[in-house]
């Protein structure tokens, strides 16, 4: 009975065996799944909250700058800290006047150093020493999980084709179509949550 090879050459047949060989044996050899096709066809963004320290600090000395420049305020012995390390802001002023001009000026350098006042989050004004006032303010710094919490909850109840998954301080948004990450992004800012929030790392 004739060979079914017999019209392949010796040589031909093993280098085609030898070359199955070695790509069955290389465990190395990229493999792409439905499953893998389906995830890089997907878009993705990020929600975070995050602060510009170099800008706050820009808006701080701008504000003491025009507190000093006040006529009303030249008296008040106003001063502003910011501390990087604790996130906050301090003022410590004469009364409750200076208190609330100052921080009145301070919202305002931040709104025109186009940063949201969400960021500034108030604590109650504490006594100081010769009877002056000292407020310090947090800054929003990363989404919390209750914060995070209240954002994935709103997209799930949105019934848009996306996924939402809390990632340490921020929100991962992933969608097939980019029109229903477009859609997350204007259900999101038309919340208008207390924190700032900004989108980022799209892909």
């Amino acid at each position: 009975m004739e060979s079914v090879f017999s019209g392949c050459s010796a040589a031909r047949l093993a280098r085609v065996v030898r070359d199955d060989e070695v790509e069955s044996s290389n465990p190395s050899t990229p493999t792409i799944n439905r499953k893998q096709k389906n995830m890089a066809s997907n878009h993705s963004f990020d929600i975070v909250s995050e602060v510009d320290f170099q800008e706050v600090d820009n808006a701080v000395n701008q504000a003491l700058k025009e507190i000093i420049q006040r006529y009303d305020l030249k008296e008040s012995h106003t001063t502003i800290e910011l501390s990087k390390k604790d996130k906050s802001i301090s003022i410590h002023t004469k009364d409750d006047y200076s208190l609330s001009q100052s921080v009145d000026i301070l919202q305002t350098k931040f709104i025109r150093r186009g940063m949201s006042i969400k960021v500034l989050k108030m604590n109650e004004p504490e006594p100081a020493s010769g009877g002056s006032l000292r407020q310090k303010i947090d800054l929003r710094s990363g989404i919390s999980k209750e914060d995070a919490k209240e954002i994935t909850k709103l997209i799930k109840e949105s019934k848009l084709k996306v996924s939402a998954q809390i990632q340490d301080e921020q929100v991962r948004v992933t969608a097939s179509k980019i029109d229903d990450l477009q859609a997350v992004q204007q259900l999101v800012k038309d919340k208008d949550f207390a924190f700032p929030v900004q989108f980022v790392n799209y892909k």
